[in-house]
Parts: C-alpha cells; structure tokens; sequence
C-alpha cells in the first residue's frame, strides 16, 4: 500500500500524495488540463471550451495550476493584450495521465450507473 497516512502536521505538508493530488485532481483542475492538450489557448476560448465554470473559479485554478509548474501564462501586448494559457512539459505529462483516467471513466460508465442504480434501489 501507498504511505497514505499523516499523524502529524508535518507529515501532512511533506506527503506528495496529498500535496500534489489535492490540486490536481479536482474536477475543474482536470478538465483545465485536458482542453489544454492541444495547444495554447486565451481565457475566453478555455472558458467556453469548459461550459459551466464561473471567471472567478476558472481564474483561481489557472493560478493554482501555473504557482505548481503545470501551465504557462502568456501575456502579448496589444492591443487588445492577449493572454494565453499553455501546458509545460510537467503538465503535458500529467494530463497524459489524466486522460487514461478519463478513458477509464468514459469505457466503464455504463457499469458505474447500473451499480449506482442498484445500490439505490436496495
């Protein structure tokens, strides 16, 4: 097994489980990561490409991403400044990781509902 458990403050800010999957595998951090994966994009473009994400939480979790190391932000002046967003390599290299999960989901949803489904009922 994995070393999972922290008993102490310490040990909770020195392990890369909770350090590094805590901001990362949150539901917007994700899919940030996977639209991405084509190229550089402007605000707006990853804004739209997501759907339902506010400015405000779309803004904090570009934050998050760049301060760890995963994604560049690019400012070109104007006029009108543009500012683009792009995955580095340690980026690109976790959302290649991120895109088998979502594979994963995506081939095994069906089996997920139907559980879910019968859990529900009994």
């Amino acid at each position: 097994m994995l070393p999972v458990t922290a008993l102490t403050k310490e040990e909770v800010e020195n392990c890369p489980i909770r350090q590094v999957l805590s901001k990362v595998t949150g539901k917007w951090q994700m899919l940030i990561l996977l639209v991405l994966e084509d190229g550089a994009l402007r605000f707006g473009e990853l804004k739209r490409t997501i759907g339902e994400v506010t400015q405000r939480v779309l803004t904090e979790n570009l934050r998050g991403l760049e301060r760890d190391g995963f994604l560049t932000r690019t400012v070109t002046p104007g006029p009108p400044v543009a500012v683009h967003y792009e995955l580095t390599e340690l980026g690109l290299d976790l959302m290649q990781r991120i895109k088998d999960l979502t594979l994963w989901a995506a081939a095994n949803h069906d089996q997920i509902r139907q559980s879910r489904a019968a859990y529900d009922q009994a």
